[in-house]
């Protein structure tokens, strides 16, 4: 057994890092809610309180509006977990 890092996203400061962007970059919810064509803007608060994450489409699409990259949107913790799998060795079909 051998212990590794294992990253998860952080829900929470990921909607926060959402939202942080959005007020950044000058857009209005709104603004962004026609860029997706949604039909209300429940999409967009629900990712900035932390209801949902977006779906990784729409993650490339804030990426691009907020000129930045997916990983500066997605906040990550590391959580040490043990697993069988030797991460220093590769396993021959």
């Amino acid at each position: 057994m051998s212990k590794i890092n294992k990253p998860v996203i952080n829900v929470a400061a990921t909607a926060s890092k959402i939202k942080e962007l959005r007020i950044r970059s000058g857009y209005s919810v709104r603004a962004i809610q026609s860029v997706f064509e949604f039909s209300s803007a429940e999409a967009i608060y629900s990712w900035e309180k932390g209801k949902y994450l977006p779906s990784i489409d729409n993650l490339v699409v804030l990426a691009s509006v907020y000129k930045v990259t997916v990983d500066d949107i997605i906040m990550k913790d590391d959580v040490e977990v043990e697993c069988e799998i030797d991460m220093g060795k590769t396993e021959s079909p």
